[in-house]
């Protein structure tokens, strides 16, 4: 049964992949949903923190040894890696390329849009204590870092999408 148009199912994307076409693909879903007058919310786990560092490249970011090799060996938005045929990382700078030629949204673009679209970030608390990130560490966007309880009371009434 369709829902009426005022009536439109909520939406919370789960990203906790930092591969540069998924990431594509949340953001792509994220900001069509938005524009179709739905609530987002994208709660980024593990690896999908990557993508909302503020320093896009390889930083040696944590409290510890261990947090800082693993958050310098994830590289920051820069260096995120394509899920099949990486190529050593070549991959993910061909794909911009053709995406701009076919004048398709780049990633940074859609996140753009989605801060113009009200789009609502969620950093795991849990991931972010286990990988040393902070809050500081993070994009603005970003307005809250939350545990799985409070995302899914925040997501109790919408579709859960996890890429």
């Amino acid at each position: 049964m369709n829902q009426p148009a005022n009536d439109k199912k909520d939406i919370s994307i789960v990203c906790f992949s930092g591969e540069f076409d998924k990431l594509l693909a949340a953001y792509t879903i994220a900001t069509g949903a938005a524009a179709t007058n739905r609530n987002v919310t994208m709660f980024f786990t593990f690896w999908g923190l990557n993508a909302l560092k503020k320093e896009r490249g390889r930083k040696p970011i944590g409290k510890d040894f261990l947090s800082r090799v693993f958050n310098w060996l994830m590289g920051g938005r820069n260096n995120l890696p394509l899920s099949r045929l990486n190529f050593g990382g070549a991959s993910p700078k061909l794909m911009s390329g053709m995406m701009k030629k076919s004048n398709v949204a780049q990633l940074d673009e859609l996140m753009d849009a989605a801060t113009a679209l009200g789009i609502r970030h969620f950093a795991c608390e849990m991931s972010m204590h286990i990988l040393g990130v902070s809050k500081d560490d993070l994009i603005d966007d970003v307005k809250e870092v939350v545990g799985v309880a409070t995302f899914l009371n925040e997501s109790e009434n919408a579709h859960i999408i996890f890429i």
